[in-house]
């Protein structure tokens, strides 16, 4: 009557496996990306969850006929595998026996199956269940993928705990007006815009924990660098001697996990054609000393000495990069007027902050710094800013009971994926990108 789920993943070969196996018979599934038609034979291109695989069809050993195959199928197929050192991988599958498992009922609406999508970046993104097929797309997203698996293998090695905080929240951690509301059983709650409030309080728990989530902002922005949900990688450090400390934490992260994409993602990265940066230390400037190299060296006129635009980002970069050779540069020091109120204010200089930006090839990638740990000083910066502290009873909770001096950052996984790439517009880096004009697929 009943039948039982034993233990074990089913039987898979996958296509990488297969050049040790010259000379047996295997069978295996995928979806046929593309078929090439010779004069007495086909090349018929499998697409597995990593590679293409190339098979070649001969009427005189296959048992069915070419005409039962259409791009866009999954299929099971059974072939010899044979060396071939003119195939890309040195070897290729002769078909002896194919199975259909599903097939499409119609015509893609865009080629997939070149070696890029020509096609403009909208409709890259209209069709993106689809053009997310070719192999050059999905190859950006197994990149990230690896960001993320490197990242994760630092903040293990390194005695961070992962936490998943909630995203629907009373309050914002950054306030203002880009912030998602919304109705919550009758009573007004937003979109998280950060994990802020509860990284610190988990440092009260743990010392040392990260997050890699969705973080929500109502920016109404239309341009390249911005997107309304993008995935923040967060992470909060307890018993913090100094601000400089997240740096060089964030240092060695970056640098572990571009050599783990380097060992482990090599393939996708010479698909993309990725040139990858190096990482083992990073030059510093304060963040008034940057607005004056970029008039002196750059003769920018400078009329905003609270923040970066994006051309003063990208001319910095270049600058940072003629004299260091290095492609990123921490920014430090920003005027505590435009940091949040959680931000700690430099101690010789009140009316700084002990925070940093990190900039990569012409944009900023991460914010971070030291936090107000302690309760009284946290209560007094908020009402110096005309906040009402009862408002944030939950948050100063941690504050009231003690925490340790602690501090962190927040990276947008988007926009270090895109210029680790190359890309110029962060939705290319982005699975399915949400902005004021777009809400599908």
């Amino acid at each position: 009557m009943f039948s039982y789920v034993t233990k074990g993943l089913p039987a898979s070969v996958s296509f990488e496996a297969l050049g040790a196996m010259t000379g047996q018979t295997v069978k295996l599934k995928g979806m046929l990306y593309k078929i090439r038609e010779m004069s007495d034979f086909a090349f018929v291109i499998l697409r597995g969850p990593r590679s293409l695989l190339q098979c070649v069809y001969a009427p005189e050993s296959a048992s069915f006929p070419l005409s039962m195959l259409r791009e866009g199928m999954a299929v099971a197929v059974t072939g010899d595998v044979v060396a071939e050192p003119r195939s890309k991988t040195g070897f290729e599958v002769r078909l002896r026996e194919t199975e259909v498992l599903s097939e499409p009922v119609e015509e893609t609406p865009v080629v997939i199956n070149g070696k890029e999508v020509s096609a403009s970046l909208e409709t890259l993104l209209d069709y993106r269940p689809l053009t997310l097929r070719n192999e050059k797309e999905r190859a950006i997203f197994k990149v990230q993928e690896g960001i993320c698996a490197g990242f994760r293998k630092f903040f293990y090695e390194n005695g961070f705990t992962e936490i998943h905080s909630p995203k629907i929240v009373r309050s914002g951690a950054e306030g203002g007006a880009n912030i998602f509301t919304l109705d919550y059983f009758g009573a007004p709650a937003y979109l998280a815009q950060s994990p802020q409030f509860y990284k610190q309080a988990m440092v009260g728990v743990y010392e040392r924990v990260y997050e890699i989530g969705p973080v929500f902002r109502a920016e109404k922005h239309d341009t390249s660098r911005h997107i309304n949900e993008y995935t923040s990688v967060d992470f909060e450090m307890g018993f913090l001697n100094s601000f400089e400390e997240l740096m060089e934490t964030e240092t060695a992260m970056l640098s572990q996990t571009l050599s783990f994409l380097a060992e482990h993602y090599a393939p996708e990265l010479t698909l993309l054609n990725a040139k990858l940066p190096r990482c083992e230390s990073v030059p510093r400037i304060r963040f008034m000393e940057a607005k004056e190299l970029l008039e002196r060296e750059c003769g920018m006129e400078i009329d905003d000495y609270e923040d970066f635009s994006p051309e003063e980002e990208k001319r910095l970069c270049e600058e940072v990069e003629r004299h260091t050779g290095s492609e990123f540069v921490f920014v430090t020091h920003y005027k505590s007027s435009k940091r949040p109120f959680y931000a700690m204010d430099s101690a010789e200089e009140p009316e700084l902050t002990e925070s940093f930006d990190l900039l990569f090839r012409g944009m900023e990638i991460t914010t971070g710094g030291q936090r107000i740990h302690g309760y009284a000083e946290q209560v007094e910066k908020m009402r110096a800013r005309g906040m009402e502290p009862e408002h944030f009873e939950s948050y100063l909770m941690a504050h009231k009971y003690g925490l340790p001096p602690h501090g962190g950052l927040g990276l947008g996984l988007e926009r270090f994926t895109a210029k680790l790439l190359g890309f110029q517009n962060v939705r290319r880096a982005t699975l399915f990108p949400r902005d004021i004009n777009r809400l599908e697929p």
